[in-house]
């Protein structure tokens, strides 16, 4: 199972500065890749959790933090479908990777917040029709001479999309979300599933079982298949038996990472932006940083 780690995007951690040495020491130690997430808004009583108060774009966090790394892959889980067109997202997502030396992966999404999709100006009707149509679309911009497209939700005359991304034929999709149908539509269409930060790790190796067993319905092969974990890890005092997996000490949480590998995930990145001592306003930057150090040096790939 590959290792990867978040950037920091959420909370008073999120400067620059901040990212550039997370991004940096990851490299350095070997892990695989760097992740972000997409949160355009938060209602005005602060309703949500203290995490999507304050986020960075993911994509221009990204495009960063390729500047300041030459090796590690660039992930995004998740950027949702129904808020951009496909024709502009295939456009910046091509550009990232042809910067970054074709080292991104891009997660997609249909979004759970009213309050975005109203001012986005999305529907919800379709999602699923929607989310397939897109799908394609894109990965016909990234990869064929001339598009043309006339679908349920989207319109695109003959056109040419330049330049290509660098990866060939395209950047890995990795499609988000929990429902049935959700994992379905990642085992027919995707390169991979990932999982969000409320997945029930317990019960993981369910929802890898039904995107495997779509993606062989539809003659794919379950095997080639990326399964890649968020890990909202949270460092505490000695748990019990009872205790969520990814929360607790170093060493317990070292012990979950086997557990998860067994239930078939290939990648799982530690995201500390959901730990509410980290990833909030409120939090103090220096000891958030500390404690990523820390984390970062623990859960290290080559340890």
């Amino acid at each position: 199972m590959e290792i990867g780690f978040a950037l920091p995007v959420s909370g008073s951690w999120a400067t620059p500065e901040h990212m550039v040495h997370v991004g940096r020491r990851a490299e350095e130690l070997g892990y695989h890749s760097l992740w972000t997430f997409q949160r355009l808004l938060v209602p005005a009583d602060l309703a949500w959790s203290e995490t999507y108060h304050s986020v960075h774009d993911p994509l221009t966090t990204l495009a960063f933090l390729a500047a300041h790394t030459t090796r590690v892959r660039l992930g995004v889980a998740v950027l949702n479908m129904p808020f951009v067109p496909p024709v502009l997202l295939a456009k910046q997502t091509a550009t990232l990777d042809i910067l970054s030396g074709g080292r991104l992966d891009v997660g997609l999404g249909l979004g759970w917040s009213a309050e975005e999709y109203e001012a986005t100006g999305a529907s919800r009707q379709g999602r699923g029709r929607r989310a397939t149509e897109f799908i394609g679309l894109l990965r016909s911009l990234w990869q064929d001479e001339v598009t043309t497209h006339r679908g349920e939700f989207y319109q695109v005359p003959p056109t040419r999309m330049e330049p290509k991304p660098a990866q060939r034929p395209h950047p890995p999709i990795l499609l988000g979300g929990q429902a049935p149908e959700a994992l379905r539509r990642a085992g027919r269409l995707a390169d991979g599933w990932v999982s969000g930060s409320q997945a029930d790790l317990n019960g993981i190796g369910t929802a890898v079982a039904t995107v495997k067993a779509a993606a062989a319905e539809a003659g794919r092969d379950p095997a080639a298949l990326r399964f890649v974990c968020r890990g909202a890890v949270r460092v505490r005092p000695e748990g019990g038996t009872d205790r969520e997996p990814l929360t607790g000490t170093l060493d317990q949480i070292r012990s979950d990472l086997g557990r998860l590998a067994e239930a078939g995930i290939t990648e799982l990145f530690v995201d500390l932006n959901f730990d509410p001592e980290i990833g909030s306003p409120r939090a103090d930057a220096r000891e958030s940083r500390r404690r990523a150090d820390e984390v970062l040096d623990v859960l290290a790939p080559t340890r």
